[in-house]
């Protein structure tokens, strides 16, 4: 096993960890800033899977391409990061309405 393995092995480890944790306080909580830190988790989990998948060769990132940017992969890089701006942002406009 060489070393790109075992980072993939270990992310999708600690990723299915945090997903199933995370799907569980989904159950439990109505907030929305939780909701969307739920979802950036998952979202990020979704992006180690393609990630996985583009290694082993199942999967293809450049089937939509502009200007050499595969774009898929682009938004699914970067969706989670969304998804958590968003929750600090519900955060942060809840506490300064008050």
């Amino acid at each position: 096993m060489n070393s790109e393995h075992i980072m993939l092995i270990t992310k999708l480890a600690l990723g299915s960890v945090a997903v199933f944790l995370a799907i569980i306080l989904w159950a439990k909580t109505r907030d929305t800033a939780w909701m969307f830190v739920i979802i950036g988790v998952i979202a990020a989990y979704g992006e180690i899977i393609f990630q996985t998948l583009k290694s082993f060769g199942i999967v293809w990132a450049d089937l939509v391409v502009i200007s050499d940017i595969p774009v898929f992969e682009l938004v699914l890089t970067n969706l989670p990061m969304l998804f958590f701006a968003t929750a600090f942002l519900v955060v942060v406009s809840r506490k300064t309405s008050r």
